[in-house]
C-alpha cells in the first residue's frame, strides 16, 4: 500500500466515530422512522423531528455522500438498504443498538485513557458504577440494552448441538428468551427454564407467551451468581462468560457445575478470539473485546482459555465445534 492509500485509509478510521454518531443522531431523533414511506424534504423532516432544518440538512447531505441515504431531488433525502435497518419496525433492525452505541458506549470509548492507566472499565469512571449497576438504577437504559441484545439473533453454532434426548434445558442468563424459544421450537418435547434478572426475566416471559410457549417454559428471577435452578440436564450459557472477569466466569460455571446431574452437560456459545491475528487485516475479531475492555470487566477469548476456565471449573469436554464447547462434570 503506498503512503498515499495508507493515509487516507488511516483518516478514515480516524473519522469513523463522526459517521457513528451521525448516525446516532438521526436515530436518536427518529429520522429513519419518518422515511418509512419514503423521501421527504429536509424542511418536512426537521419539522416533524425537532431539528434545526440546517443542522439536519448538512448532516443528511454529508451521510448520502457516503452512501447512507438517497438524495432523489435536491434538500430531499430517503433510506438506503442499508438505513432500512435503521428504522424500529423492521426485521434485524439495529436501532436500539445504536442508540447504545451513542451514548453509553461512545462516552466510555472517550475515556479510554482512564482505562489504560488503571486496567479498569471507563464506564465506571464516567457513570460512577459498574455497568450492571447502572442498569438497575436506569430503566429506560437497561430496557434499551435488554432489547437490543434481545434484538441479536441466536448465535449460528447453536444449530450443531443436539438437544435430541435432552429433557429439561436451563438458559443461564438467557436474556429476553430468544434463544431459548428456538430451542423449544425446534425440540417439541423439551421444557425450558430461563434465569435472568427481573426486568429481563419479564421480557422473556412476554417473549415466550407470544410464542407460544408458556405451558413449556419457566422465568426465574434471579442472579446466577446466587445460584442457577436444578432439574435440567443442558444448561446453556450464551455470550455470558464474556461478560466476567475470569474468577466471576469460574463462579458461575460452578454454579451450574453444582447442579447438573452426571449425564447432564453445559454448552457454551461464544464468539472464540482466533489464536493468529488474520494477515490481511479483515478480520474484526476483537473489536467486541475493546467494547467489553471500556465497559465491563469481561472479556473475549480464545477457545482454549474458554477450556481452561471450564476445566478450572470442574468440567472436561466432550465436543468442540466453532463457537461452542460441550462439557460434562469431570
Amino acid at each position: 500500500m503506498n503512503e498515499a492509500l495508507a493515509r487516507r485509509k488511516l483518516l478514515g478510521i480516524l473519522s469513523g466515530s463522526w459517521v457513528a454518531q451521525g448516525v446516532y443522531a438521526l436515530v436518536r431523533l427518529g429520522v429513519p422512522d419518518q422515511l418509512a414511506d419514503g423521501p421527504k424534504h429536509v424542511g418536512d423532516l426537521a419539522h416533524q423531528c425537532g431539528a434545526d432544518p440546517h443542522a439536519l440538512g448538512r448532516l443528511l447531505r454529508a451521510l448520502s455522500l457516503m452512501g447512507l441515504f438517497t438524495r432523489p431531488a435536491p434538500d430531499t433525502y430517503g433510506l438506503t438498504p442499508t438505513t432500512e435497518l435503521l428504522r424500529a419496525d423492521v426485521p434485524g433492525s439495529v436501532r436500539l443498538n445504536a442508540l447504545m452505541q451513542g451514548d453509553e458506549v461512545f462516552r466510555s470509548f472517550a475515556e479510554i485513557m482512564h482505562t489504560l492507566r488503571t486496567g479498569r472499565p471507563a464506564f465506571e469512571a464516567v457513570y460512577g458504577r459498574p455497568f450492571y449497576d447502572y442498569l438497575g438504577d436506569n430503566p429506560d437504559a437497561a430496557a434499551v440494552f435488554n432489547e437490543s441484545m434481545g434484538d441479536q439473533r441466536p448465535p449460528e453454532a447453536l444449530s450443531g448441538c443436539d438437544l435430541s434426548e435432552a429433557r429439561i434445558v436451563v438458559d443461564v442468563g438467557g436474556g429476553n428468551g430468544s434463544l431459548l424459544a428456538e430451542l423449544l421450537e425446534r425440540y417439541p418435547h423439551l421444557q425450558g427454564v430461563l434465569l435472568e434478572l427481573p426486568d429481563a426475566a419479564a421480557a422473556a416471559r412476554t417473549k415466550l407467551a407470544e410464542a407460544g410457549l408458556a405451558g413449556r417454559s419457566a422465568c426465574v428471577e434471579g442472579s446466577f451468581f446466587d445460584g442457577v435452578p436444578d432439574g435440567g440436564d443442558v444448561y446453556t450459557l450464551a455470550r455470558v462468560l464474556h461478560n466476567w472477569n475470569d474468577d466471576n466466569a469460574i463462579a458461575i460455571l460452578r454454579r451450574v457445575h453444582a447442579v447438573l446431574p452426571p449425564h447432564g452437560r453445559v454448552i457454551v456459545l461464544e464468539e472464540f478470539l482466533p489464536e493468529e491475528a488474520d494477515p490481511a487485516g479483515r478480520s474484526a475479531a476483537g473489536l467486541v473485546d475493546l467494547l467489553m475492555l471500556v465497559t465491563l470487566e469481561g472479556r473475549d477469548r480464545t477457545e482454549n482459555e474458554y477450556r481452561e476456565l471450564l476445566g478450572k471449573a470442574g468440567f472436561e469436554i466432550v465436543d468442540a465445534r466453532a463457537g461452542v464447547l460441550e462439557a460434562r462434570v469431570a
